[in-house]
């Protein structure tokens, strides 16, 4: 077997179980705010409190391995990206950020501001996510330089096709 099939299929077991395992902290989050009170937002958090740092690490170490094995798909993807990959990393910092501040302070302003701030952390970045996704199995412009070609609404296409099956 080749390096570059092994590295692939590397990268895409750390893609895989970072989607996992994190995509449980990103559905608690989502639902944060749709439970019934402090309780339950309490031991929703609980449910992801022993495992949720960790979980990004399978992020990076993705991002270290498609650099290490394929150089030109990092730097033309994290190019391409660079707008959406910010916005994400904002998300993700502003959930950790969020978990961490929730419980410092009792008061209901405090809590529900970071309560929101966890929420819409977590759909922003299941969003990006997906809009990633979708780019990648619908394909993005590269030109021959090896240099994105396209602009950021370009990026958007695939939630555009998606909201087709939606729609009447």
């Amino acid at each position: 077997m080749d390096f570059n099939v092994v590295w692939y299929i590397l990268v895409g077991v750390l893609l895989v179980g970072y989607a996992i395992l994190d995509g449980f902290d990103l559905g608690v989050g989502i639902l944060h705010l749709r439970s019934k009170g402090d309780h339950d937002r309490r031991i929703l958090m609980n449910a992801i409190g022993p495992v949720w740092d960790g979980n990004e690490v399978w992020l990076i170490t993705a991002g270290g391995a498609l650099f290490a094995a394929f150089p030109n798909v990092y730097a033309t993807a994290f190019s391409g990206f660079y707008l959406p990959f910010m916005v994400l990393l904002i998300a993700l910092i502003f959930r950790a950020v969020s978990i961490e501040f929730r419980s410092k302070e009792p008061g209901k302003r405090w809590r529900s501001f970071w309560d929101g701030g966890f929420s819409i952390g977590s759909i922003v970045a299941a969003f990006l996510f997906g809009v990633a996704i979708g780019n990648i199995v619908m394909g993005f412009p590269i030109g021959e330089d090896m240099e994105y070609q396209g602009t950021f609404f370009r990026l958007a296409q695939p939630l555009f096709h998606s909201l087709r099956f939606f729609l009447p």
